[in-house]
């Protein structure tokens, strides 16, 4: 009788199988949102020789895209025009405006779209202002 009296020994130890299972589902979620949450604008950028920049910069750069139309859009997608664009860079930068902005713009615009992008982002006072292009196909010189 004394046996199956026994009392059982409190186990002081953590399961930590749900939380290995917590875990790879939400490694899971995010590798399937994580393509889904690029966002701008599909634009038909020129192809280029030019070697990518290093990504030794802290600040994540911002992206203003000009359509084949000319229109303006900004990093979320959402179209404005180049007044706007200036007051948005400028609230975007930090106080020595070194954040860089890339102007992304269709192989089909126009240079004066192009342009009017240019100055108004240089116009909110940024001072790393750049051209995104797309790489050239490996059969082109």
């Amino acid at each position: 009788m004394s046996s199956a009296r026994r009392r059982r020994k409190i186990m002081a130890e953590m399961n930590v199988v749900p939380y290995i299972d917590v875990m790879l589902v939400l490694l899971v979620i995010f590798m399937v949102t994580a393509p889904i949450m690029q966002t701008g604008v599909t634009v038909d950028a020129p192809d280029a020789q030019a070697e990518p920049l290093d990504a030794n910069n802290q600040q994540e750069p911002l992206t203003i895209s000009v359509d084949a139309s000319g229109r303006l859009f900004l990093d979320d997608g959402s179209e404005v025009p180049a007044a706007n664009v200036t007051a948005y860079v400028s609230s975007q930068l930090d106080a020595k405006a070194e954040r860089p902005v890339y102007v992304k713009a269709d192989s089909t615009v126009e240079y004066r779209h192009l342009m009017n992008a240019m100055v108004a982002v240089q116009q909110a006072g940024a001072k790393k202002i750049g051209l995104m292009a797309d790489p050239a196909p490996p059969d082109q010189p």
